[in-house]
């Protein structure tokens, strides 16, 4: 199995290094022939808006919206749930995304950069709470009646799962906890 790293702007080293841990191997996403080789993939944090015009600039947008179509596993955190949000609230108005979870998120939802925190969490599946990392972070608002929540942090939705399409507002590759990644791994393999 090889997992795809988005790797035009965020994060994806992070996410890289957490599936080393796990023995699987990475390939940063780039190019369309690079997203051709890759069994699942990640769409790290960053900034959604500029994730976007990169995305039209390396011709991949369209390219992850058809493997996305055809089943391709991927996970999103932070900007990735973004970007993997069916819709989407306090964006720019010509703001797209790449779609495929039936989700409405709210952008920057806990604040500016300065309203960063970390708070352990109850994580359906996991027995014991995940430490999680949330920098200007998104919350889902809400869901489709195919979306399992998985996370939520005072009273707001901040992990999903569509079929294999999953998304967290935090940053599971932060820090020495890599059972999220593992997680999704068992949503590849099931």
């Amino acid at each position: 199995m090889k997992v795809g790293l988005l790797a035009v702007q965020g994060s994806f080293r992070e996410h890289g290094q957490a599936f080393a841990k796990l023995g699987v191997d990475t390939l940063a996403v780039r190019r369309p022939t690079e997203l051709d080789e890759c069994d699942a993939l990640v769409l790290p944090g960053g900034e959604s808006t500029t994730i976007i015009k990169l995305l039209r600039i390396f011709d991949l947008l369209d390219p992850i919206r058809a493997r996305i179509a055809d089943g391709l596993p991927v996970l999103g955190t932070c900007a990735g749930m973004i970007l993997l949000a069916d819709r989407i609230l306090g964006g720019t108005e010509d703001q797209e995304t790449i779609g495929g979870l039936d989700v409405t998120v709210r952008r920057n939802a806990f604040g500016r950069q300065v309203d960063s925190f970390e708070e352990d969490l109850d994580f359906k599946g996991l027995a014991d709470p995940v430490h999680a990392v949330f920098i200007r972070a998104p919350w889902i608002e809400e869901v489709g009646s195919g979306v399992e929540i998985l996370a939520e942090s005072a009273g707001r939705i901040v992990a999903a799962r569509q079929s294999k399409l999953m998304a967290t507002s935090f940053h599971p590759e932060m820090g020495n906890d890599e059972r999220v990644h593992d997680y999704f791994l068992s949503l590849i393999k099931s």
